[in-house]
C-alpha cells in the first residue's frame, strides 16, 4: 500500500536560482576559480576567474 509519504511519489524542491548560475559558470571554464559569497547565510555574490593557459615553448 501506498501512502502520500511514499518515496516514489515525493518530490525534490527546486533548487535555489544561484545554483543553476554557478553550474553554468564551472560549465563554463577550462582553467579557473567560481568563488560563492556568503554574507548572513545568503549566497549575495558569484565571482569566476577564467585562466588561459598558454602552449609551452617547446609544444
Amino acid at each position: 500500500m501506498k501512502t502520500k509519504n511514499d518515496s516514489a511519489t515525493e518530490t525534490k524542491p527546486a533548487p535555489a536560482p544561484w545554483v543553476e548560475l554557478v553550474r553554468d559558470r564551472v560549465n563554463g571554464l577550462r582553467f579557473g576559480v567560481v568563488q560563492i559569497v556568503i554574507h548572513e547565510g545568503r549566497v549575495t555574490q558569484i565571482e569566476s576567474t577564467e585562466r588561459v593557459r598558454l602552449p609551452s615553448a617547446s609544444e
